[in-house]
C-alpha cells in the first residue's frame, strides 16, 4: 500500500495479500520453522506487553484520558493541578486550546507512538516470513487450524490490535506492511481498518480457539476467539463517528472515494461523522460477535455465582466473582476473559489497582496495601442518580471508601479534589489489594493483577449493539437481557421498563454497556464512535447541575431513582470482624441495606493483615459504619447517630464548594455542536521524522 500525505492512492487488499509463495505444501519447512517463528512472536509480545500496560490500556494516555473522560468517569485532582490530563479529556476546551497545548508528561517523544509501531515492525516479520513459506496459500485456502497457522494469525492480530489503539488515539497514522514499497506518510485511518479487517478475517479460521492452542494454557496469547473479537470491536469503530481532519482524501482500502455522514459543525479544520456505508461493518461485527458468543473456548460466561458463603460473608453476585477471580492466582484468569494484559506479581509496573483501583494513602513500601493513586473516579451524579439501586455492579465498579494503608483500616473518600485516599472523591473498585488471597506488601505498583483487555461480555453487547443498529430487536433485546438479568437479583432487571427510559432499544445497549464497563475506560471510546457523546454530556452535565443546585438550596438532593446525596454523612470506625466474621465484605445479604457495614457491598478490609506483617496494635476496629448515605436522616437519627459514637463527615457539602471542579471543569466549554477534538498530537520528532503535519488544530513544532 503507497500512501502520500495528503493524497492516498491504495492498492487493493488483494493486492497487499499477494505473495510469491510456491504452491506445494512442505511439511517438514513448515514445522521446523514453527519454534522460530514463536521465538519471533514473543518478542512482539514483549512489546505490546510493555505498549498495552504502560502506554495504552494501563498508564500512559489510557491513564491521562480514557479512564477518566466520560460522563461516568472523572479525575480526582484540581484541574489547574493536571493540565497534561485535563484538556485532552475536556478536548481542549471545545477545541480552542488545541494549538496552544504544550507537550506534557502524558505525550512524549518515543513514547505511546514508537511502543506500537514496534509491535507492528516485529509483527510484520512474522507475517512476511510465513506468508513467503511454502504452502501458505494452501493453508489459507484449507481454512483449518494449524500450528502454523495460529502463528501467523498471532501476528497479524498483534499487528491489527496495535493499529486498533494507533487509531484510537491519533486519528490517520503512517501505515507500515513490512515491504520496500512502505512510505511513512500518513495513511487514512478508514483504508488501514479496511486492511486490517480483512487480514483478520483471513487468519481466524487456520488460529485455534481459546482454550485449545497447542502447548498454550493461559489467555495471555491470541486465540481465534479473540480475533473474532477483535474483528467485532474494530468493526464497530470503523463504522463508527469519529473526528476526521480535512485535509486527507479519504479512500477505502480498495482505493475508492468515500462519503460521510457529518454530525455537527466543523472544529480547527475536522468534522465529526462516519461512513456513509456504516451498516456493512455493523453487519460484520454482528457476524463475528455471534461467532465469538456461539464457541468462545474456555471462557465461560457466569449467570450464577459459584462461591459459597465463607465466615459469615455472602456472596451471590456472578458480576463480582468475574472480578473476584482477577485477585485469587497470580497465575491464574477469571474464566469470562478473552484475553489479559498479563503482569507477575512483584514485577513490572502494575496499573489496575495503582491506578484504576480501590485508592490507599498507604507509603510506597511495606504498607496494607501500599499506596495506590487512583486516577480513575465516578462522577457522583452518575453514581447516585444514574446507576439503579438494585444493579449489583454499582458496588463492585464505585466505592465511597478506600484504604489507609499504614493502619490497615477503611477511610471515606471525600469529594476534596486529591489523590490517594486522601481526596478525589467515589472511586473505582473493581481492583483491591485488599481483595488478594496473597496480596503483595513490599512495594507499590507490584501486585501482579492482569487487566481484562477482552472478555464475553463485551462480545454479548457489541452483538446487540450490531443486532439493534440492524433492525434486529428480537436479538438485540434477548442478549441485552442476558447481561442485565445477571447484575440484578431475579425480578429487579425490569428490562422494558429501562429500554422505555432511554427512548430506543440502541440506546438501552449503549447504557447498559456503561454499567457493565464502569470504572473501566470503555465508555469514552463508546460514546464517540455512536455519536450519542454530545446528548451524554449533556445529560451528566444538567444532572450534575441539578445535584449542586439542590445541595446548595436544601442540604440534600434525591434523585429520580431514590437515591438522596446529603450535605454529610455519619461515620464510625467498627470491628467487623467481631460483628459479622469478617472485614472484607462481599455482597450485603437481601434485607441488610440498612446495616452500615455491609451496604455499599464489596468494600472492607483484608481479613487479617496481620498475617503480613501488620501490627494492629489492639486496635481491631478496622471498618468504616457509614448512615446517610443514601438517605436523609431525620433529626431523631441524626441525634442516635451521634449518641452511638458516629461523628459527621462533608459529603455533599464539598460538591458544593468545589463546584467548579465537578461541573464547570466537566467538559470544559464544550458546545454539543462542534466535532469533538478526540485525538493526542503528534510529537515533533514524530512529524520531522514523518514529513507529515498535525492535524486538528495542533502544532507542528
Amino acid at each position: 500500500m503507497l500512501c502520500v500525505a495528503g493524497t492516498l492512492a491504495l492498492t487493493s487488499c488483494s493486492d497487499y495479500l499477494e505473495t510469491d509463495s510456491p504452491s506445494k505444501t512442505d511439511a517438514a519447512f513448515v514445522f521446523s520453522t514453527s519454534e522460530t517463528a514463536r521465538a519471533a512472536l514473543e518478542g512482539a509480545y514483549a512489546d505490546w506487553a510493555n505498549a498495552a500496560q504502560n502506554k495504552v490500556f494501563g498508564d500512559g494516555l489510557f491513564y491521562a484520558s480514557d479512564v477518566a473522560g466520560s460522563d461516568i468517569e472523572r479525575h480526582p485532582e484540581a484541574f489547574s493541578n493536571q493540565p497534561g490530563r485535563h484538556y485532552p479529556e475536556t478536548f481542549y476546551q471545545n477545541g480552542k486550546y488545541a494549538g496552544e497545548y504544550s507537550l506534557l508528561s502524558y505525550q512524549k517523544e518515543n513514547d505511546t507512538y514508537a511502543a506500537l509501531y514496534a509491535v507492528i515492525n516485529k509483527a510484520n516479520i512474522v507475517i512476511q516470513s510465513i506468508q513467503s513459506s511454502e504452502g501458505f496459500e494452501e493453508m489459507l485456502a484449507a481454512k483449518t487450524e494449524s500450528t502454523m497457522g495460529q502463528l501467523y494469525g498471532e501476528a497479524v492480530a498483534l499487528k491489527a490490535t496495535a493499529y486498533r489503539e494507533l487509531l484510537k488515539y491519533f486519528g490517520d497514522v503512517p501505515y507500515l506492511s513490512g515491504k520496500a514499497t512502505d512510505s511513512g506518510n500518513l495513511c487514512g485511518r478508514d483504508s488501514i481498518y479496511d486492511v486490517v479487517l480483512d487480514e483478520l478475517q483471513q487468519a481466524a479460521p487456520v488460529m485455534y480457539r481459546l482454550g485449545s492452542i497447542p502447548g498454550i494454557t493461559g489467555k495471555n496469547y491470541f486465540s481465534r476467539t479473540y480475533v473474532e473479537g477483535l474483528i467485532g470491536r474494530i468493526a464497530l469503530e470503523a463504522g463508527g463517528y469519529q473526528t476526521r481532519r480535512g485535509d486527507l482524501t479519504r479512500t477505502d482500502g480498495q482505493g475508492n472515494a468515500l462519503t460521510f455522514e457529518q454530525m455537527g459543525e466543523p472544529n480547527n479544520g475536522a468534522t465529526y461523522g462516519r461512513r456513509s456505508d456504516y451498516k456493512k461493518y455493523y453487519e460484520l461485527a454482528q457476524q463475528y460477535f455471534k461467532a465469538v458468543i456461539d464457541n468462545p473456548g474456555s471462557a465461560v460466561f457466569h449467570t450464577t455465582d459459584p462461591r459459597k458463603a465463607d465466615n459469615g460473608r455472602e456472596y451471590g453476585n456472578p458480576y463480582q466473582y468475574f472480578f473476584q477471580q482477577m485477585h485469587d492466582d497470580d497465575d491464574g484468569y477469571a474464566d469470562e476473559s478473552i484475553y489479559e494484559v498479563s503482569i507477575a506479581q512483584g514485577a513490572g509496573n502494575d496499573a489496575r489497582p495503582y491506578s484504576f483501583g480501590r485508592p490507599s494513602t498507604g507509603s510506597s513500601k511495606n504498607n496494607y496495601p501500599c499506596k495506590n493513586y487512583g486516577q480513575g473516579r465516578i462522577n457522583p451524579a452518575f453514581y447516585y442518580g444514574m446507576f439503579d439501586p438494585n444493579d449489583m455492579r454499582r458496588d463492585v465498579s464505585c466505592t465511597v471508601t478506600g484504604s489507609d494503608g499504614a493502619k490497615g483500616t477503611e477511610i471515606l473518600l471525600p469529594f476534596s479534589p486529591g489523590s490517594q485516599a486522601k481526596g478525589g472523591g467515589i472511586s473505582f473498585n473493581k481492583w483491591d489489594e485488599n481483595r488478594q488471597k496473597k496480596p503483595w506488601t513490599a512495594n507499590q505498583r507490584k501486585s501482579g493483577i492482569n487487566g481484562p483487555y477482552m472478555r464475553l461480555s463485551e462480545a454479548y453487547l457489541g452483538y446487540a449493539e450490531a443486532c439493534a443498529m440492524l433492525g434486529n430487536d428480537a436479538e438485540a433485546k434477548k442478549y441485552l437481557t442476558i447481561i442485565r438479568e445477571r447484575a440484578f437479583p431475579a425480578g429487579k432487571a425490569n428490562v422494558d421498563k429501562f429500554i422505555n427510559s432511554r427512548g430506543s432499544l440502541l440506546e438501552a445497549v449503549i447504557d447498559e454497556r456503561g454499567f457493565e464497563f464502569a470504572g473501566e475506560g470503555d465508555r469514552r471510546t463508546v460514546l464517540i464512535r455512536t455519536g450519542l457523546l454530545p446528548k451524554k454530556i449533556k445529560e451528566i452535565k444538567d444532572l450534575t447541575k441539578a445535584m449542586i443546585d439542590g445541595l446548595t438550596a436544601n442540604g440534600y438532593y434525591q434523585f429520580a431513582n431514590g437515591n438522596v446525596i446529603s450535605s454529610v454523612v455519619y461515620t464510625k470506625q467498627v470491628d467487623a470482624k467481631a460483628l459479622n466474621g469478617h472485614r472484607l465484605t462481599a455482597q450485603c445479604p437481601a434485607g441488610k441495606e440498612n446495616d452500615p457495614v455491609l451496604y455499599p457491598s464489596w468494600r472492607g478490609v483484608n481479613d487479617d493483615w496481620s498475617a503480613f506483617g501488620l501490627d494492629y496494635n489492639g486496635n481491631t476496629n478496622t471498618n468504616l459504619a457509614i448512615k446517610g448515605l443514601f438517605t436523609r436522616l431525620s433529626e431523631a437519627e441524626v441525634a442516635e447517630a451521634l449518641a452511638d459514637g458516629y461523628t459527621a463527615a462533608d459529603w455533599g457539602k464539598t460538591l458544593v464548594e468545589k463546584s467548579d471542579e465537578y461541573y464547570k471543569y466537566l467538559f470544559y466549554d464544550y458546545d454539543y455542536v462542534k466535532a469533538p477534538i478526540h485525538y493526542w498530537p503528534f510529537t515533533p520528532n514524530v512529524l520531522s521524522n514523518g514529513g507529515f503535519t498535525n492535524g486538528y488544530g495542533f502544532k507542528n513544532e
